[in-house]
């Protein structure tokens, strides 16, 4: 069961939705937002389902996780430097390493801001 929650003034927005109705909940919140007689806005349509999509993302990101536990075992775990670049990490003790320079690599769709050399 998820929770979805919004104090807007004084009023409160509660949805409690499962797994298999994010369609039905993003429906809902587009047809508050509309009605005339709330002050629940498209603005908080839009943040609200982009909470929805997240939780989303990460549930289905960590069902794959469990569903392959073995790969993860397998490889160097992967960061993120303040470039914005993922590093590899050096694989746990007992794992062959498969180079002992750290490669970085662009994380994709990431822009870079700021000031100095770009990678």
């Amino acid at each position: 069961m998820n929770v979805l929650a919004l104090v807007k003034n004084s009023e409160r927005y509660v949805f409690l939705y499962d797994d298999n109705s994010t369609e039905s909940i993003l429906q809902k919140l587009g047809e508050y937002a509309a009605d005339q007689d709330l002050s629940f806005s498209w603005y908080d349509a839009a943040v609200l389902s982009q909470k929805v999509r997240r939780l989303k993302e990460e549930l289905k990101d960590e069902a794959s996780v469990v569903a392959s536990p073995a790969s993860s075992e397998q490889s160097a775990t992967t960061a993120t430097n303040p470039h914005g670049l993922a590093e590899s990490q050096p694989p746990q003790p007992g794992s062959p390493a498969p180079n002992s320079q750290p490669t970085q690599v662009p994380l994709p769709g990431l822009r870079f801001r700021g000031s100095g050399p770009r990678p």
